[in-house]
């Protein structure tokens, strides 16, 4: 299986920012975004894990180019697209989205939610069980319009202070870094012992 990373949004995104917190830190989602999307990149990469970072461009790639790139893999090979983002609008804690109705990345997007629960203990786990899963449904045309099975994490927000100083940090970024690249692994032995 290929696992297609997606950093959403680029430099030119318009908002997509955190406020700026005292001593002038921001968090740029674009820069968050491909920081996590190069970590999981590189370690999956060393586990010689076949992998694509979709959007390597820093500028805006738009959703129908994207998708189209991952529709373009999906006619190659067997594939799972995991799309990379910080969240905002008041709220803290981490969400995991897939498409609406029962599909396979339901299983997946579990797999994730059970890692971030473990490495987030202090954090809010944000779920919508009524279908009976943890992974919130929606019509994002990442998860909708790809043929892969495919998930959105959207790791805390970035207008909640706590939740981004613990974006900022290295040591936040490494516990992202490692639930998607754990959650990742943990997808594929599943994968191959099927």
């Amino acid at each position: 299986m290929k696992i297609l990373i997606d950093n959403g949004h680029g430099i030119n995104t318009r908002g997509k920012r955190s406020p700026v917190w005292a001593g002038g830190l921001q968090l740029f989602e674009y820069e968050f975004n491909r920081d996590i999307a190069n970590r999981v990149f590189r370690t999956l990469k060393k586990e010689r894990v076949d992998c694509e970072l979709l959007t390597p461009e820093i500028n805006d790639v738009s959703l129908t180019e994207r998708i189209r790139r991952a529709n373009a893999w999906y006619f190659e090979t067997t594939c799972f697209l995991v799309s990379i983002h910080a969240n905002a609008g008041g709220g803290t804690g981490w969400e995991i989205y897939t498409s609406p109705g029962p599909t396979r990345s339901d299983f997946y997007a579990e797999i994730i939610f059970n890692e971030a629960k473990m490495w987030m203990p202090e954090f809010r786990m944000r779920t919508d069980y009524s279908d009976g899963d943890p992974d919130k449904e929606e019509e994002f045309r990442i998860i909708t319009e790809t043929k892969c099975p495919a998930v959105l994490t959207e790791n805390l927000f970035m207008d909640t202070k706590d939740d981004c100083m613990f974006l900022l940090s290295e040591e936040g970024r490494e516990i992202i870094s490692h639930i998607h690249i754990n959650s990742i692994l943990k997808i594929l032995k599943t994968a191959n012992n099927e």
